[in-house]
Order: C-alpha cells, then structure tokens, then sequence
C-alpha cells in the first residue's frame, strides 16, 4: 500500500488522492444544479417559513429572515441550489413540514425545483 502523503521537501506534506477519487469529484462537479423553489402562501406566517428554513436547510436565521421577505415580496424564493436527487429530497420535505398555526391554513407550503441555468 503506497503512502497516501507527498513529502515536497519542505516540512510540508500533502495529501494526494487516488486517480478514481478524483474522477468522482469531477464527475460530481459536472452534474447540473437545481434550484429548491419555495412559493407564496397566504396561509403561512413569516415566523413558520424562518423556522421551516431554519429546521430543513440549516440557514442562519438572517438568511431566512431575507428567504420570507422575498418569499412574500416576489411570490417565489431560492433556498438552495444542489444536485437533482438532493432538491427532490429538500422540496418533499417542505411539503411534508407541516400545517402553520393560522385558523384555515390547511398544510405545508408549496416548493419545486428548478434546472439552475
């Protein structure tokens, strides 16, 4: 089994990854993206989308304060960009989150994903 460290020589050592670990990565790199779109809902609180954001994306709470305002503002907001497998799995966990507390809101809010250009 080879060293997996690069000694240059100068008290520095490198980590050199094997030819198949980096073909996965670039391969990975060249998977196209898409957007997790979360659309307007009248029947949701700005305080259940900055949780939802919060719980599902792990945002800090200033970047989902900006996701409810454009959310509201534009009547759609990005939440994340990522591979396909991954948005389809981010958008069906928005849709199963959960009704918010207002009388008459009757579930989770709406979310699609989209090919990022």
């Amino acid at each position: 089994m080879s060293d997996p460290f690069f000694d240059d020589g100068l008290g520095t050592a490198t980590i050199v990854r094997p030819k198949k670990a980096r073909a996965a990565e670039r391969e990975a790199a060249r998977q196209p993206r898409y957007h997790v779109v979360l659309w307007d809902s009248d029947e949701h609180t700005f305080e259940y989308v900055r949780r939802m954001v919060r719980e599902l994306f792990g945002h800090a709470r200033e970047q989902c304060q900006i996701i409810a305002e454009t959310v509201d503002r534009e009547g759609r907001a990005i939440v994340l960009t990522t591979t396909k497998e991954h948005a389809e799995l981010k958008r069906d966990q928005i849709h199963a989150y959960g009704r918010d507390h207002l009388e008459g809101c009757r579930g989770s809010m709406w979310a699609t994903i989209e090919e990022a250009p």
